[in-house]
């Protein structure tokens, strides 16, 4: 890094390679000396504050943000401890844009140049994404338990009920008769139900196997056009570098599968022609602690199912995969909650993206790893 010398302190040497790494990083980045000068700001702190390095430069810490703001703090701290200092989920505002970001601060005393602070502002964007894709996570394991119960204490009660009206029909006259042929079928369709439901009490391990998402998603497009009526076409955009992901194959269909319908509906729905888009991309950077262990996963395959309809309401869209939130009429909000348990049970998150015109679903899912031994590959590789 190129920080100014001063009688005391000689200048850092920057080169190429240094400067390339710092711009590159995605979030805000600045260095400030003991007199809370500006000595160096990278690309994502320009489009942060709205202004040049430059500029930059020739301000202090205190041009850029309020006086009262945590970073100050945050910046008296690490020189105290002489390390490193974190603070989570605060609000910064600029006076140059007005108005506040949150963000998480981490503030870092150089080793080797220690009158010099390294301050880094992150987005709480993915974080909220996380928070909610844990509270899916949650409400996948909520459905868990009671569908295991549902099945236990409802299912038998109503198979005595059923077995009674039956017996009962034959000797009753005919308004009686239709009555018990009513009860039948509302047991029936109970049960229906609660045997749909019971798919979230398995917790058994998935039989994973090397996969291709590709084909996967070519196996649910053929499945959408056949079913959709006119008015909506299905387009794909793929990354055909694409590694595998390692998972069961007849479980991901159902989940894009859903997606895909969804879409597909949510246009018609809305009246007007429109298009559903199938796209994979590989997104490195996005790591994610399993929940209840210290171990850390990169989640970099990225599946989207976009579509052009109306859009999920924005009061719905935080509970969207909740059990028993939907936006059909007559549904009955279990299709999404299931695409989250089976995400889940494939290590990934998926989340509700709402656009200009139209929805996002997006899939993140772990790559098959290299000591993950691969037995069958499942699909023919893209070319």
């Amino acid at each position: 890094m190129n920080l100014p010398a001063t009688s005391s302190t000689p200048a850092v040497r920057e080169t190429p390679l240094a400067r390339a790494v710092v711009d590159a990083l995605p979030n805000p980045l600045i260095v400030i000396d003991d007199g809370e000068r500006i000595c160096l700001a990278n690309a994502a702190a320009e489009n942060y504050f709205q202004t040049s390095s430059n500029v930059l430069l020739r301000h202090r810490l205190g041009d850029v943000v309020p006086f009262s703001s945590p970073v100050f703090g945050a910046v008296a701290q690490a020189r105290a401890l002489s390390g490193v200092v974190n603070e989570y989920s605060v609000a910064v505002g600029t006076p140059r844009l007005g108005g506040e970001r949150l963000v998480d601060i981490q503030a870092a005393v150089m080793a080797d140049e220690p009158r010099y602070v390294i301050v880094m502002l992150l987005e709480r964007s993915m974080a909220l994404k996380i928070d909610r894709q844990l509270t899916s996570r949650g409400a996948a394991r909520s459905v868990s338990g009671m569908a295991s119960m549902l099945a236990h204490e409802i299912k038998n009660p109503l198979a005595g009920i059923r077995g009674a009206a039956q017996l009962l029909e034959p000797s009753l006259g005919d308004d009686d008769r239709a009555l018990a042929r009513l009860i039948c079928e509302e047991t029936d369709r109970i049960r229906d139900l609660v045997d749909q439901m019971e798919v979230f009490s398995d917790e058994r391990p998935l039989d994973k196997r090397p996969v291709n998402i590709h084909a996967v998603l070519e196996r649910v497009k053929r499945l959408v056009t056949a079913g959709i009526g006119q008015g909506v076409s299905v387009r794909e955009d793929y990354d055909p570098s694409l590694p595998p992901v390692l998972g069961n194959k007849d479980q991901l269909v159902q989940v894009f599968l859903n997606l895909a319908k969804n879409a597909a509906e949510a246009i018609q729905a809305g009246g007007e022609a429109g298009e559903v888009l199938l796209t994979t991309a590989f997104r490195p950077g996005i790591r994610l602690t399993v929940p209840g262990t210290m171990e850390r996963i990169t989640l970099p395959l990225e599946v989207c199912v976009h579509d052009t309809g109306p859009g999920v309401p924005e009061e719905l869209r935080p509970n969207i995969f909740d059990p028993f939130v939907t936006t059909k009429p007559g549904g009955k909000g279990l299709g999404l909650a299931l695409v989250a348990k089976i995400v889940r049970d494939h290590g990934g998150i998926v989340e509700c993206i709402s656009r200009e015109r139209g929805t996002t679903f997006r899939v993140l899912l772990p790559m098959l790893r290299g000591t993950e031994a691969p037995r069958d590959f499942d699909g023919e590789q893209s070319s």
